[in-house]
């Protein structure tokens, strides 16, 4: 995180400081931030204790899905385009490879999140459908 805002600093320091690359570095930030709000959002529901609900999912598969569609994406694209530009200084193409391997990073982690709370709710979700059917077998639940 240290990184990302560090380089989002620097970014725009160079920017003004050159009178280039803004519509570069103004893209990237535009990508960056695009999912703040989703992750508001779950913050707010955990700090309500809504997190653990059918709205903490679907905000967490949004994050999730934009995450990877904006930043992974459509970073990728935007990369590639200001890597083949003979415009951009070498620096603002570091820059760019940069903030893109940070995206990197953090998407490891959410998908290593998500991962664990698909695995989290399949097995929740097992644990119950078997306790169902134990039930309407003989009417009792089995205990363990």
């Amino acid at each position: 995180m240290l990184a990302h805002h560090t380089l989002s600093i620097l970014g725009i320091i160079m920017a003004l400081a050159l009178g280039e690359s803004g519509t570069e570095v103004n893209a990237v930030l535009f990508g960056s931030e695009i999912t703040n709000p989703l992750l508001q959002m779950r913050w707010f529901l955990r700090e309500t204790g809504h997190y653990h609900s059918f709205t903490g999912d679907v905000v967490d598969f949004l994050f999730v899905a934009l995450f990877t569609g904006v930043r992974i994406g459509v970073g990728a694209w935007l990369l590639f385009c200001e890597m083949a530009s003979p415009k951009p200084k070498w620096f603002v193409k570091a820059g760019g490879v940069a903030m893109y391997a940070v995206s990197w990073c953090f998407m490891f982690n959410i998908w290593r999140f998500a991962w664990k709370k698909s695995v989290k709710k399949y097995h929740a979700w097992r644990s119950r459908r078997s306790e169902d059917r134990q039930l309407k077998k003989n009417g009792h639940l089995k205990v363990h």
